[in-house]
């Protein structure tokens, strides 16, 4: 049985745990995130704490996907905005952990934060995520539009460079 669920403030402080093995299972298993191998549970830890500060603050929108019990999957969004961009949210680190792939968790994930984003009055959502890597395909199928690619964006996670493909998506 799995469920998606939005973490309050609360709930992602006490989420921290599960959310630094999901977050590193997919740092070594070659997501490029913003992360280096090795990396551990205990390295993340620094990471979800201000996570969870930003959600305190409202600033980010934390989602959670749960199969019996435990956090295997998790999305945000970047709320906040400069005052020029109230209509923008930034969709950021969709993660699942490898044993729990293939059940339509991302899908699930993705569904509820850009229902919750639009209503919280965003009306257009942006992402980047590594050219080639298996992420890419699912935004296509779940209708988010291709912009472009930035060669050399960034590592990854075992080194080298990387690419980086950018979406959009209307939601509101």
């Amino acid at each position: 049985m799995s469920t998606v669920r939005f973490l309050s403030a609360a709930e992602a402080y006490a989420a921290i745990p599960d959310l630094c093995e999901v977050l590193a299972d997919c740092v070594n298993g070659g997501a490029s995130v913003g992360f280096m191998q090795p990396y551990t549970p205990a390295d993340a830890e620094p990471y979800w704490h201000s996570v969870a500060e930003a959600v305190a603050d409202g600033a980010t929108l934390l989602f959670a996907a749960e199969m019996n019990g435990k956090i295997v999957g998790t999305v945000q969004v970047g709320a906040a905005q400069m005052p020029n961009q109230p209509h923008r949210g930034d969709l950021k680190k969709l993660l699942v952990h490898r044993s729990a792939r293939g059940h339509g968790l991302a899908r699930h994930l993705m569904e509820m934060a850009e229902q919750e984003a639009a209503r919280r009055g965003k009306t257009i959502l942006v992402l980047d995520t590594a050219t080639g890597s298996d992420a890419e395909a699912i935004y296509p199928r779940l209708g988010w539009e291709r912009v472009g690619v930035i060669p050399d964006y960034a590592l990854w996670p075992e080194g080298g460079l990387c690419a980086t493909t950018l979406f959009y998506k209307r939601v509101g």
